[in-house]
């Protein structure tokens, strides 16, 4: 692999991350919304990757990532009795969200290393790159 494949590898995982955080900000966001229907009812996500293969058989492997897209949990709702409730429905429960504050928070801190990791490794990438520019000055 050289130096400038680096350069998309690391890209493609920066924007992998970035959508992993986006959406664990908005599960976090919304973990204590409430509703008086399932229907209504915010639903955990989850964004989902897959490799990129190299496909120029030069070299073998996976070449970066690619975000799938973002899935919701088929988790069930959580249910609570408060007919005092202003969106209590007729029976008085309230649906709150099937979010996991803090698996959230662990998914957000473990994205957020992955996102400093891979600007780590386009920074080192950049410095080989000049540092081997400087050797014939």
């Amino acid at each position: 692999m050289s130096l400038f494949n680096l350069f998309d590898t690391a890209g493609t995982a920066l924007h992998a991350q970035t959508v992993r955080l986006n959406t664990t900000s908005s599960n976090l966001a919304n973990a204590n919304s409430a509703s008086s229907s399932t229907g209504e009812t915010y639903r955990a996500r989850q964004a989902v990757f897959a490799p990129i293969m190299n496909e120029f058989g030069d070299d073998e492997g996976v070449v970066g990532v690619r975000v799938m897209g973002v899935v919701e949990s088929k988790a069930p709702l959580q249910s609570e009795y408060n007919p005092g409730h202003p969106l209590a429905n007729e029976e008085g429960y309230v649906y709150m969200p099937n979010v996991n504050v803090v698996e959230e928070m662990a998914n957000m801190i473990s994205a957020s290393r992955s996102y400093q990791t891979n600007v780590e490794v386009m920074n080192t990438a950049k410095q080989m790159m000049m540092r081997t520019l400087s050797l014939g000055q």
